[in-house]
C-alpha cells in the first residue's frame, strides 16, 4: 500500500528490519501512558464533581441513653435546623441505618454485624453550585449547639488527591515526551547510517541532476512506511493489555478506584498514535537527510 518507486535500494537496509520494532515498542509505551493519563483525568473530574460540593456532619451517639431514631432525636433535629438555614446549603439529609451499615460492610461484614453498635449519626450536606460555605465556622456553630458534633470537609483531602493526580499526569506527559525524543533519536541514527551506506549512489544521483529534496523524499517515504508498520504493531500489542486491565478493574468492587474506561474520543486519540509516530518519523528523516546532505556534498 505504501510502496513507491525509488532509485535507492533502501529496502535492503538492515536498519529497516529493526526500526519498525523499535517504533512498535515506543508506540506500545505511548499508548499505555496516554490511556493511563486519560483515566486519571476522568477520575479527577469525577471525584471533583462528586465531592467538591459536599460536607458530612457527624453527631456522636449518646452515652448511657437510649438511641432514638433520627426523626425523634433532638440533636439531629437541631443540626438539621442549623444546616438548612445556613446560606449556600441546598440539601441536608440524615443517612439511614441501612445506608450506614452498607458503608461499613466492606470493613465489618454484613449489616447484622453492626446492628448493635452505637453508630454516629451522619448528615449528608450538599452545597449550592458556585457558592462556598465556611466549614470551620459551621463546625463551631454545630459544636456549640450539639456536644461532639463535627464537620468533615471533603475538599481538604480532595485537594491533596487532585494535586497527587496532577503530579502523576505530569509524569505521564514527561514519559510521552521521552518516548517522542527516543523515537526521533532512533530515526535520526537510522537515517544517517543509511545515508552513509548509500553515499555513492546518492553522489551518482546528484551527478545526473537529482536534488537534495528528491533524495530526502525517498528517505521520508521509507520512514513513513516503517513508522506506520511499527505503529500498527505497537497498537495491536497495547490494545489487549488495555482491555485486560479494564476487565480486571471492572471486577474490583471499590468506589475509590478510578473507572478504567475510555470515551470514543479518547479511543480515537489513542488510535491516532501510530499515525503521529509515522508522521514524526517521516518529518525527522526528511530534516535529517536535508541537513546531512548539505554538510556531506
Amino acid at each position: 500500500m505504501l510502496s513507491r518507486r525509488t532509485d535507492l535500494p533502501l529496502d535492503a537496509d538492515v536498519l529497516g528490519r529493526f526500526l519498525p520494532w523499535i517504533i512498535a515498542f515506543m508506540v506500545f509505551l505511548a499508548v499505555l501512558a496516554t490511556a493511563g493519563m486519560f483515566v486519571l483525568q476522568d477520575a479527577a473530574s469525577r471525584w471533583s464533581a462528586g465531592v467538591a460540593r459536599t460536607l458530612t456532619v457527624q453527631i456522636p451517639p449518646p452515652t448511657g441513653e437510649r438511641i432514638l431514631p433520627p426523626a425523634e432525636d433532638p440533636r439531629v433535629l437541631e443540626a438539621l435546623k442549623i444546616l438548612r438555614t445556613t446560606p449556600g446549603i441546598v440539601r441536608a439529609n440524615v443517612l439511614s441505618d441501612d445506608r450506614l451499615a452498607s458503608l461499613l460492610e466492606p470493613w465489618l461484614g454484613r449489616a447484622s454485624a453492626v446492628s448493635g453498635l452505637p453508630l454516629p449519626r451522619l448528615i449528608d450536606v450538599e452545597i449550592e453550585a458556585g457558592t462556598t460555605v465556611d466549614a470551620q465556622a459551621l463546625g463551631q456553630r454545630l459544636a456549640e449547639a450539639i456536644a461532639g458534633a463535627s464537620v468533615d470537609d471533603h475538599r481538604i483531602w480532595l485537594d491533596r488527591l487532585l494535586r497527587l493526580l496532577g503530579a502523576v499526569e505530569w509524569v505521564a506527559m514527561a514519559i510521552l515526551a521521552c518516548i517522542g525524543l527516543a523515537t526521533v533519536g532512533t530515526v535520526v541514527y537510522a537515517t544517517r547510517t543509511s545515508l552513509a551506506v548509500h553515499r555513492q549512489v546518492i553522489e551518482v544521483l546528484h551527478l545526473i541532476g537529482a536534488q537534495d529534496a528528491y533524495v530526502a523524499r525517498q528517505f521520508a517515504w521509507r520512514a513513513l512506511s516503517l513508522g506506520l508498520r511499527g505503529g500498527l504493531i505497537g497498537l495491536s500489542l497495547a490494545l489487549p493489555a488495555l482491555l485486560a486491565v479494564g476487565y480486571v478493574a471492572a471486577h474490583i468492587d471499590s468506589e475509590l478506584l478510578p473507572r478504567a474506561s475510555l470515551s470514543p474520543l479518547q479511543w480515537g486519540m489513542i488510535a491516532a498514535i501510530p499515525l503521529l509516530a509515522s508522521a514524526v518519523a517521516m518529518l525527522t528523516a526528511r530534516v535529517t537527510v536535508m541537513k546531512t546532505l548539505a554538510a556531506m556534498l
